[in-house]
């Protein structure tokens, strides 16, 4: 995955910025698609409407998508601040469901792999948000 060069980041990223990048642009995008995978087909809620649910869990990881996937470390900074209500979410939905056995269709291992996906962007977004607007301070600097 290549990161593009625009006018406001125009210093090419060194190796473990890009690691950084696509690992947390990765966690983000599937992320997104687990949301509306679970919602919509896995295991939707039962007593909602349709299409609730899928609506509510999706649409606010959309709003920083633009900033995320233009590399800007700003977007990665509030969206890991975002990603801490799935987080929240993944660990309670872990621990109620605990008890139930592994199958796809189920609300505990969307739950598991909800949280472990956050979990990684939490901890790759702020890393790179640091590495990248250091990297764009000095070639401001100098």
């Amino acid at each position: 995955m290549q990161m593009q060069r625009s006018p406001d980041n125009s210093v090419a990223p060194s190796a473990r910025t890009r690691t950084l990048y696509a690992t947390a642009l990765g966690s983000y995008l599937a992320l997104i698609a687990l949301s509306v995978l679970w919602e919509g087909w896995l295991a939707p809620a039962a007593n909602a409407p349709p299409g609730l649910w899928l609506t509510l869990k999706s649409l606010p990881l959309l709003l920083p998508l633009f900033g995320l996937l233009h590399g800007k470390p700003y977007t990665y900074a509030w969206a890991s601040m975002l990603v801490l209500a799935y987080l929240a979410e993944g660990v309670v939905l872990v621990y109620t469901y605990r008890a139930e056995p592994l199958s796809l269709h189920d609300v505990f291992t969307c739950a598991l792999i909800e949280t472990v996906l956050c979990l990684v962007f939490v901890v790759c977004a702020p890393f790179y948000a640091r590495l990248r607007a250091i990297e764009l301070q000095k070639t401001a600097a100098g």
